[in-house]
């Protein structure tokens, strides 16, 4: 069961997203029904933790095996979706990801795989420059990738 409930005032959501980088670029992604960019992960399930729901995103969206560097940001994010409408509160991790054992990086700049034969998910290596020109969300990221911290920091967003 993800850890994800809706009340009358919005939703919570407990996610966990993958910060994966290559020659000052990062993996973002979009599908279907989002019209922004974002990034690899997903909720977390309940009795499972941060760490193994994020390795388990990554293997359900990029089919790989990834290691995790190290956590990044705690964001608390309070926003109103652009798609549904819904209100959210958020608590999100995100982990700085290893990927230099997989093939990632020989897929092209751009590539389409789908998950559970249901979701169509098409990844773009973005030049860091390039993420205040594109619909791209969190918004925090934006400023952030350029100075990776060594130690977890927490982060609030309003949108």
């Amino acid at each position: 069961m993800d850890i994800t409930f809706k009340t009358p005032e919005g939703v919570f959501n407990y996610r966990v997203c993958a910060i994966i980088i290559s020659n000052e670029r990062l993996l973002v992604m979009k599908d279907e029904r989002s019209p922004y960019y974002y990034l690899p992960g997903g909720r977390v399930t309940l009795h499972e933790t941060a760490e193994k729901a994020v390795l388990r995103e990554i293997k359900e969206e990029l089919e790989i095996n990834a290691k995790i560097v190290r956590p990044l940001w705690l964001n608390q994010s309070f926003f109103t979706e652009d798609v549904n409408h819904e209100k959210y509160h958020e608590l999100c991790l995100y982990f700085l990801i290893d990927v230099s054992a997989t093939d990632l990086l020989s897929r092209g700049n751009n590539f389409v795989l789908t998950e559970n034969g249901r979701h169509h998910h098409i990844f773009s290596w973005m030049p860091f420059c390039e993420l205040n020109k594109n619909y791209f969300y969190p918004g925090f990221i934006k400023k952030r990738i350029f100075n990776l911290p060594v130690n977890l920091e927490i982060n609030t967003e309003f949108e």
